[in-house]
């Protein structure tokens, strides 16, 4: 089940804990991006947070980009118009703003969850 989380609230998180939140918010991020976009299996969210702290930050960078091909397929399948989020999301990774980018990423996954029936919000 997804759970739908204020963008903003998570932001507060990261900021206040000092990024721990913001660990938790990227493992969430990639079990809801398995779970939305079940046709490309992604890697799951343990994996995803292993790995970036392994490689301090690099596979972030990596799974930022793929996220994006992700989402811009939804996009096409759902009819919306696409565009290069993957760029967007590696760009502001490259540049320190990988909090941005997660921003935006639950933004997307907000707007699948709106679509679905089988909804919490937190």
């Amino acid at each position: 089940m997804l759970k739908r989380r204020s963008v903003g609230l998570c932001i507060v998180f990261s900021i206040i804990t000092c990024g721990i939140y913001y660990l938790y918010w990227l493992y969430q991020i990639a079990e809801n991006m398995n779970y939305i976009d079940r046709e490309t299996k992604g890697a799951s969210g343990g994996a995803v947070l292993l790995f970036s702290i392994i490689t301090c930050g690099i596979y972030e960078l990596y799974w930022f980009y793929r996220t994006g091909e992700r989402i811009n397929r939804l996009h096409q399948k759902w009819n919306d118009p696409s565009g290069s989020l993957h760029i967007l999301y590696l760009v502001l990774g490259i540049f320190g703003l990988g909090i941005v980018t997660m921003a935006l990423m639950q933004s997307e996954i907000n707007r699948y969850i709106d679509r679905d029936a089988d909804v919490v919000n937190i």
